[in-house]
């Protein structure tokens, strides 16, 4: 019997053109869900360990430089001047506050400062005012992060040149179920503002909201949407829904524990490399649920006691649950 012939070893070059080019479907995603709890967890720490240490975990805080008042319809939202909740509107923070907030947050550890407006996306006087604070959080040796919205032709590149590293914008859901969340921009808008992202050389943060009343199919594609674009998100939040009196979506049921880690471990097996953000809706997680996402490839948290406008876990209590699971920050 003739030997089948094996297969020529891939090079490098060839092997990472294979990863570019490597697409995700909706049907892969959903199987990845359907895998008994146990088997899904080991792939994905499987694939985390190819990539991370297990043991490590990347601390960033999130401070609102400019509080309330937007005029998007974001059901989650309740910084959307559409919506009586308890959130009021706020001017820009003054720079010097930015500073010192970040000087405490580098102080407990964090390595990534990430400030976030409540815009539809910044004027060009704003945008001059939030360079500032890049360039001087940047002074303090920590990276920088910002979420204003969506962004103008030129505003990225300006940006990049205050030395930004990244820019959130989540792609918050699936495509096929965003309509039923916010009403006043489209998905592809978003799609466009981290196209600029990318053209203009900075990193993009860029994940979704988990329990908005979307279907299980929904929140494969949603990983899916983020998984294929060319490439990943560096860093990928993964938020919880925290329902807001006052919001479109303040009674919507809460869903279950093990699809939020199944999602967390969907993320991680579509992207292998990229930095899986455990965020908000954590305050109200078991310290179990939190390593179950930890154990799942979550290997990023927001690290303070508010993300916006939402409650986070203390800072104490945190380093308690590093102590307990032998996790490092980085």
């Amino acid at each position: 019997m003739n030997a089948i012939p094996q297969a020529a070893a891939l090079t490098p070059e060839h092997a990472a053109a294979t990863a570019r080019t490597a697409r995700w479907t909706v049907a892969d995603v959903e199987a990845l869900y359907q895998l008994p709890l146990m088997d899904l967890i080991f792939r994905a720490q499987q694939v985390h360990r190819e990539h991370f240490d297990a043991n490590e975990i990347q601390l960033s805080t999130l401070l609102s430089v400019k509080t309330g008042g937007c005029s998007e319809d974001c059901g989650y939202c309740s910084q959307s001047a559409r919506y009586q909740t308890e959130t009021g509107r706020e001017a820009l923070l003054p720079l010097d506050e930015v500073v010192a907030a970040a000087q405490a947050a580098k102080d407990q550890g964090a390595s990534r400062f990430c400030m976030g407006a409540a815009w539809r996306g910044p004027k060009d006087k704003d945008l001059a005012k939030v360079g500032e604070m890049i360039r001087a959080v940047k002074s303090l040796g920590l990276e920088t992060c910002v979420t204003l919205g969506m962004l103008k032709d030129g505003q990225a590149s300006e940006l990049k040149e205050a030395g930004l590293d990244y820019y959130n914008h989540n792609l918050d859901t699936d495509a096929s179920f965003y309509g039923q969340v916010i009403t006043t921009h489209r998905h592809a808008d978003r799609i466009d503002t981290l196209g600029q992202v990318r053209e203009a050389g900075i990193k993009v943060c860029s994940g979704g909201i988990i329990g908005m009343g979307e279907s299980r199919r929904n929140r494969a594609a949603l990983i899916v949407q983020l998984a294929n674009l060319n490439p990943p998100p560096e860093s990928v939040p993964i938020n919880h829904l925290v329902p807001i009196p006052g919001t479109p979506l303040a009674d919507v049921a809460p869903i279950d524990g093990f699809e939020f880690v199944r999602t967390i471990a969907a993320a991680r097996i579509t992207m292998p490399s990229s930095f899986v953000r455990l965020s908000a809706g954590r305050q109200a997680m078991a310290e179990e649920l939190q390593a179950l996402c930890f154990l799942a490839g979550a290997n990023s948290i927001f690290y303070g006691d508010k993300l916006l406008t939402t409650g986070n876990p203390e800072t104490d209590r945190d380093q308690v649950l590093f102590e307990k699971l032998g996790l490092r920050p980085i």
